[in-house]
């Protein structure tokens, strides 16, 4: 029983430290990110390319290797087909969210950059302008006993 006590607190710490959680935030955040780009690519871009390559749908686009085997209305067979339309859409979704993940990290580095330079500056004029600490009176005192010494 003293082990599972032992191994419920090490998930407890481990669950409870700040990067476990700032990744769940970003795989839930991810997850409905990818809902919008699988939206802007399916709704608006694949359909403005398929204008512009007249009327083509782009998940229609395949190569038939072997036809669908029917029956009447029945399907025996499935056609085979090598669907390149659904992978140029998955391809472009991917470049979306490439370049919007780089973007983000162009501007965190950005602030952060920033935020670091600012804080140098800071700590530089803090310096400056902190008064010079007092000699150490047994310093001077040597000082003036070397000083007497010379002459």
């Amino acid at each position: 029983m003293a082990e599972k006590k032992s191994i419920i607190a090490e998930f407890k710490e481990f669950i409870s430290r700040g990067n476990v959680m700032d990744m769940a935030v970003g795989v839930i955040i991810g997850g409905a990110f990818t809902k919008i780009v699988n939206s802007v690519v399916s709704d608006i871009i694949t359909p403005a390319l398929g204008l512009l390559t007249g009327n083509v749908d782009f998940a229609e686009l395949k190569v038939v290797l072997s036809d669908a085997v029917m029956e009447g209305e029945t399907v025996i067979q499935e056609e085979l087909a090598i669907r390149y339309g659904v992978f140029l859409d998955a391809l472009i979704n991917f470049l979306l969210i490439a370049i919007c993940v780089f973007l983000m990290v162009k501007v965190i580095n950005t602030i952060r950059n920033k935020a670091e330079a600012l804080k140098k500056k800071e700590e530089e004029k803090a310096a400056e302008e902190a008064p010079a600490p007092a000699p150490d009176p047994q310093l001077e005192l040597l000082t003036e006993i070397r000083d007497l010494l010379k002459k």
